[in-house]
């Protein structure tokens, strides 16, 4: 009899083909990407560095890693390739949250001050909510967006020299609009403090060109693999190479034990894919079909955080168009006709996490899938449709 694991596997896969994905941090990765996680490294544990790793590592704590260890080094070179940098690389982490964590731990102690985004204007869970490790361990101060939703560079500046914190994060979950490393560095720079950038979402953006880029700028760069990236779920940490060992460190052993070699070797294969001529391509088709979905959102009535965007999402506000709406509502509408989207915090929002005033679109996976403008303006045509029969 066969496993029920894989009639619910194919259930899902059935589901990924029919469904209109429309999550900004999600993606569908590549035959090869997929082969690569499901390999037989799975089976190898490699807890430690390979031995020649330059942060002058002991090597591993487990025999029989010289294969794993050759991949983890061609790993780290084709994701410096990818971003044009000689940063130090780390592709262990087994998270975006991890890698975040180890970054935090590399250089902070427990108690010192962090100034980030907060969750309601657009961060992430990591970047000081009270109800996460990054807000539980460390103080955590917000600098604030302008009236229209863009980042407020002049309170980052005031909130900088009023909390002088240790550590100064870029970087968001739900923010759609070009983000100015260089105000951020300067800022950073004028009051001590270390500069991180969370590059998650934007990553891919960063990659091809068509997003301003970090690296030269930040002490320490975070991402996730998957998102516009189109890798296997993971993440990963740059540093200016004073910090390396600082870095190393922190994933292992503060962090975490063994690596997921498989998962690594995903993201090799990501890495290899990330340099083409065709992922740029990709990342350039993915901008116009989220500026041109947003745009016949705008023509139909609704509010656009920000008015607009620059990158692979937006936002959604329905306080003021349709005020008795919550997110919950249209994320359980659109699922029922196989259109997944995710509810979404708006800036200055009044309502529960579990409610919330807006949502959250991304064309990233579907761009994957072939879409062009005319999809994206079809799909938002499709959506108003749904919305406007929501009984509320």
């Amino acid at each position: 009899m066969e496993s029920r694991v894989f009639e619910l596997i194919r259930e899902e896969e059935q589901r990924q083909k029919e469904n209109i994905e429309l999550i900004a941090s999600e993606n569908f990765v590549s035959e090869n990407v997929l082969k690569a996680v499901g390999s037989c490294l799975t089976n190898k544990y490699a807890e430690g560095y390979p031995a020649e790793r330059a942060t002058g590592s002991k090597g591993r704590y487990y025999g029989g890693c010289g294969v794993v260890d050759k991949l983890e080094e061609y790993a780290c070179d084709k994701w410096r390739e990818v971003f044009g940098t000689d940063y130090h690389v780390n592709v262990q982490p087994h998270s975006g949250s991890s890698a975040n964590l180890a970054a935090y731990m590399s250089v902070l102690s427990v108690g010192d001050t962090v100034l980030a985004m907060s969750l309601d204007n657009g961060g992430h869970l990591t970047h000081g909510s009270s109800v996460n490790f990054s807000g539980k361990l460390f103080k955590t101060a917000f600098y604030g967006v302008t009236e229209d939703g863009y980042i407020d560079y002049d309170d980052l500046k005031k909130k900088a020299e009023e909390y002088r914190p240790k550590l100064i994060l870029a970087g968001a979950s739900a923010y759609p609009r070009i983000i100015d490393f260089e105000k951020f560095y300067e800022v950073a720079k004028s009051v001590g403090a270390y500069f991180m950038v969370d590059m998650a979402h934007i990553a891919g953006l960063i990659a091809a060109g068509v997003h301003p880029s970090p690296f030269g700028l930040a002490d320490i760069i975070t991402t996730t693999t998957h998102k516009t990236l189109r890798g296997p779920r993971g993440g990963m940490i740059f540093c200016k190479k004073e910090l390396a060992k600082k870095v190393d460190g922190a994933v292992f052993p503060c962090c975490q034990g063994g690596p997921l070699e498989h998962v690594i070797a995903g993201k090799a294969v990501a890495a290899e894919e990330a340099c083409s001529p065709e992922f740029k391509e990709y990342i350039k088709q993915v901008v116009k079909n989220t500026a041109a979905c947003c745009q016949r959102f705008k023509e139909l009535g609704y509010e656009i955080v920000t008015g607009g965007t620059d990158n692979h999402l937006f936002l959604i506000d329905f306080t003021e168009t349709h005020p008795n709406l919550t997110g919950k509502a249209v994320q359980d509408a659109l699922d029922k006709e196989h259109i997944t989207l995710n509810k979404n915090c708006v800036p200055g929002e009044k309502r529960k996490p579990s409610e919330t005033s807006g949502v959250r679109i991304g064309l990233a996976a579907m761009t994957t899938k072939g879409w062009t403008e005319k999809d994206a303006i079809a799909c938002a045509d499709r959506i108003n449709g749904i919305i406007s029969a929501i009984k509320c």
